[in-house]
């Protein structure tokens, strides 16, 4: 039944990924076919990796409320962003080369990531729940320093600023897409391959080691792969923290099973599904230009409080 719904969930998808390619298709078509696919593509690969990072985080804090961004990926962005504003401009930030900024921009945000797992998971992975409290102070600390630099930029530069840390989707580079593919590609894979392990590491720690899983391993290999695809898909378009939540409560809904093989191409497709429908609705049938971010965000705080009132009426 479940790999039934998550068929019918890839032939939705495809069905709205052509409905965003030729709706309303006019004009020099080569030319608006290969604007749609890149932003297209841009669309797929972030749901993607967003929607498979949060279930593999979910699964290693043992929380269906948590995401990502709690441990302050996106407050990490912004202050890197606003930093690049500083110091070097405006005009400076859009001379940079698309590659080495894009570069910079992941292996920073993994480095962070992975000092942060690292040095919080040294006794074990027992301490993961320690590392996200210090992950939300961090977040706060880094909004605060963001929020000082940001009061330092002139009107114009804070507006490039403000451009830079929502998400956005229209003006992606093709070149830096593919590098993206190939990396988020790697990184979804090596994840699909620890689904079993995953379902027994979601029993608990000491279930787990019970059972002979070598839970502390597969919880730091997990932490390691949702760094590498919130780093490079935050890299690529900019954060969108609540997508995830969003993706992985409906995957969790829908499939109705604790499998990792189903649930994470499940909430990776209801991630991109989510994108590609949220941007078609924008942009081909009510012709707005609003950011689509901003929509993901207000959902997704609206779920998150849902799922916080419902627990405590359990």
């Amino acid at each position: 039944m479940a790999e039934r719904r998550l068929l019918l969930l890839g032939l939705v998808l495809l069905a709205a990924s052509a409905a965003f390619l030729l709706w309303n298709l006019r004009g020099p078509v080569g030319f608006i076919l290969t604007l749609r696919a890149t932003k297209l593509a841009a669309l797929l690969l972030v749901g993607l990796a967003v929607g498979v990072a949060t279930v593999l985080f979910q699964t290693v804090a043992q929380n269906r409320l948590l995401t990502p961004g709690i441990v302050g990926f996106d407050a990490l962005f912004v202050t890197l962003q606003t930093g690049l504003v500083l110091g070097l401009g405006g005009l400076g930030l859009a001379q940079l080369p698309a590659l080495g900024r894009f570069a910079m921009e992941v292996l920073l945000l993994v480095l962070a990531a992975q000092a942060l797992f690292g040095l919080l998971l040294r006794k074990g992975a027992d301490d993961v729940i320690r590392m996200i409290l210090t992950g939300v102070i961090l977040g706060v600390m880094l909004r605060g320093v963001a929020g000082l630099m940001q009061r330092l930029l002139d009107p114009s530069e804070f507006s490039v600023v403000q451009q830079a840390v929502f998400a956005s989707f229209g003006a992606v580079d093709r070149g830096l897409l593919l590098i993206a593919a190939g990396l988020l590609a790697m990184a979804m894979l090596a994840a699909l391959r620890m689904a079993s392990e995953l379902d027994v590491a979601g029993l608990g720690r000491v279930p787990a080691r019970t059972l002979g899983l070598d839970h502390d391993r597969v919880v730091r290999r997990s932490l390691a792969l949702v760094s590498a695809l919130v780093a490079v898909s935050t890299a690529l378009v900019g954060p969108v923290t609540f997508l995830g939540l969003i993706a992985a409560s409906l995957a969790h809904a829908l499939m109705q099973t604790h499998r990792h093989a189903v649930l994470l191409p499940a909430a990776g497709l209801l991630g991109a599904l989510f994108l590609v429908t949220g941007q078609f609705l924008f942009e081909r049938v009510l012709g707005l230009q609003s950011t689509l971010a901003v929509l993901i965000e207000f959902f997704g705080g609206l779920l998150f409080l849902a799922l916080i009132l419902s627990r405590r009426r359990q």
